[in-house]
């Protein structure tokens, strides 16, 4: 640009001095066209993003939801992003775990590490309710009889042990929690114990013993002919046709006593 008196030519601010230097030359017929393509770095033919080792070194300072959606990319990147070492340690990090120990059935138990994913294993003793436990966690009833998939405090007893949600973050720093699929909870929780270990009388792989699960079922036939007021044949009837779920038992009980009810009013 000139100087104010000066004429300044239109073809110098249209064109700059290294517009010269750029060849604008259109290619030639058998030129490829290949030679004026920019690589992509969604390219699959970019060999830096495919590398498997390259791959790792990205995905292992990713968190669970970056990790779920580089694994919508491409096949490559869906097969390192899924890999139990990385999203393990990704579900590990927001809350300092030490180890988290087990399988899970499904991988999408790892795309979610939010608070609500554990819980903590409390051992039923005498005197134990829910209130009790309630107070002595710092939780909400009904958020132990949510997690829990209780509808009463009845069925208490007939458990082993109760899910606790976890309130304090604090908790879960430098601890080690056990994948686990809780029979009654109906879900699968990283279950923290406070006082040492899971059994390994009723674990067996991963998965709860036969005879463990007899005994529950012993224990919920038992809990379930007290709710109804019943006898053990007919508390084992109404659990098996509402295949193993209580509540869904104690439902089919009401709506037959009311039908009972209606039918013959002289029966109550």
């Amino acid at each position: 640009m000139g100087c104010c008196g000066d004429e300044e030519n239109d073809d110098d601010i249209l064109n700059p001095p290294y517009a010269d230097a750029t060849d604008t030359t259109a290619p030639s017929v058998g030129e490829s066209s290949n030679s004026t393509t920019t690589i992509s770095p969604m390219n699959s033919h970019f060999s830096a993003l495919t590398c498997r080792d390259t791959l790792r070194l990205i995905f292992e300072k990713l968190p669970i939801p970056d990790l779920a959606r580089s694994s919508c990319v491409c096949r490559v990147w869906s097969s390192v992003a899924s890999d139990q070492e990385i999203v393990a340690k990704a579900f590990k990090a927001p809350w300092n775990l030490k180890e988290v120990i087990g399988k899970p059935a499904s991988l999408s138990f790892w795309r979610d590490n939010s608070i609500g994913k554990f819980a903590i294993s409390h051992r039923i003793v005498r005197g134990d309710s829910v209130a009790s436990l309630a107070v002595k966690y710092s939780v909400q009833v009904m958020d132990i009889k949510r997690l829990n998939n209780m509808m009463s405090e009845h069925g208490i007893y007939s458990r082993e042990r109760l899910l606790i949600p976890v309130s304090n973050a604090e908790i879960l720093s430098e601890a080690t929690c056990y994948v686990e699929v809780d029979n009654y909870a109906k879900r699968e929780v990283a279950v923290l114990y406070l006082e040492g270990g899971p059994d390994p009388k009723t674990i067996n792989g991963g998965s709860i013993s036969s005879c463990s699960v007899l005994q529950s079922k012993r224990r919920v036939v038992e809990s379930l002919r007290r709710s109804l007021r019943v006898d053990d044949a007919t508390a084992s009837y109404y659990l098996s046709i509402a295949n193993g779920d209580p509540r869904a038992a104690i439902s089919q009980f009401s709506q037959d006593l009311r039908w009972e009810t209606n039918t013959h009013p002289g029966f109550a």
